[in-house]
């Protein structure tokens, strides 16, 4: 771009000065890489499947009939070659992933998981930037506090979920595992969700803080998404618990209340503390290889991690 001439008054007047104006570069998005993160659901050393049974579980070796399996991850982080945490910005698809939120859900409706859908969800998908290579994965189990305790029938997907959600004023199920058992066959639960949660003069006052949030932070250093899954192990999630009784004052399972003994064990094995202090290593998630069959290295597109 090039000024007008002037003529300066220091200067003979046979003498112009020419102004030339350069323009900064404009500043470009940095580069980024689809990344797409793989969830499977396993019994022992089993697949998970609704319809299915398995045997041997929990302390009494009870054998399990699922019912339901979905959960709710948030700030999904990536290690660089540093250790620094870069998040997976997750794409927007409108039913299974919202801002830094996804839901996991392995059941489909089959057997006796008929109160699920019939659509599953296993990957959150998003991109990184591509400057950087990445081992070690980090996300957090949950909804966020500021999107937990809202009113669903005004939420996108997937927060408006009722079959997710308790009242307002608790919010949503973090994670939602039913099953039947030999000692109960008509159902155990696990309903992770925050507790303690204040104000709650009401079912729908919206609370400030919750004494329990109740999301376990998830680290696995040595996650490689170029090849790695993230397994979920049911098994391992109930080989401390009494599966065929429940207290009688708690007849449905664990439903993340601190003063229910059958949530020690569940809570312990996912590296949380029911009652305080400090928790244990959780021992449910782990990463292993991904089957070539499903596996979807750092680079797949959205479109083709949308493929069944």
């Amino acid at each position: 771009m090039f000024f007008h001439r002037h003529r300066l008054s220091v200067f003979p007047p046979f003498i112009a000065v020419l102004l030339i104006c350069l323009e900064a570069p404009a500043q470009t998005a940095p580069a980024t890489q689809s990344a797409a993160i793989h969830f499977k659901a396993v019994v022992g050393k089993e697949d998970f499947a609704c319809g299915r049974s398995y045997s041997g579980i929990g302390t009494t070796k009870s054998t399990i009939q699922p019912k339901d399996f979905r959960l709710y991850i948030h700030n999904v982080r990536l290690l660089d070659e540093t250790g620094k945490e870069v998040p997976l910005q997750l794409d927007q698809d409108g039913t299974w992933q919202l801002d830094d939120l996804a839901l996991i859900d392995f059941e489909d409706a089959r057997g006796a998981c008929g109160n699920g859908t019939p659509e599953i969800n296993t990957v959150a998908v998003g991109v990184v930037p591509s400057e950087h290579q990445y081992h070690g994965l980090k996300f957090t189990v949950g909804v966020p506090f500021e999107k937990n305790h809202t009113d669903l029938t005004k939420m996108p997907s997937p927060l408006n979920l009722t079959s997710m959600a308790w009242v307002w004023n608790a919010g949503r199920k973090f994670i939602r595992i039913e099953f039947a058992s030999t000692g109960r066959p008509r159902g155990n639960v696990l309903h992770l969700g925050s507790t303690g949660c204040t104000p709650n003069t009401t079912k729908t006052t919206v609370p400030t803080s919750c004494v329990n949030p109740n999301r376990p932070e998830i680290s696995l250093p040595d996650f490689d998404p170029a090849k790695d899954q993230v397994v979920l192990d049911l098994a391992a999630l109930l080989q401390d618990s009494d599966v065929d009784n429940t207290p009688k004052e708690f007849a449905s399972g664990c439903m993340s209340s601190v003063n229910n003994p059958d949530c020690e064990p569940l809570f312990s094995n996912l590296g949380l503390a029911l009652k305080g202090g400090d928790p244990h290593a959780q021992t449910v998630f782990r990463s292993k290889p991904a089957d070539l069959t499903a596996a979807l290295p750092l680079g797949t597109s959205r479109q083709e991690a949308s493929k069944p």
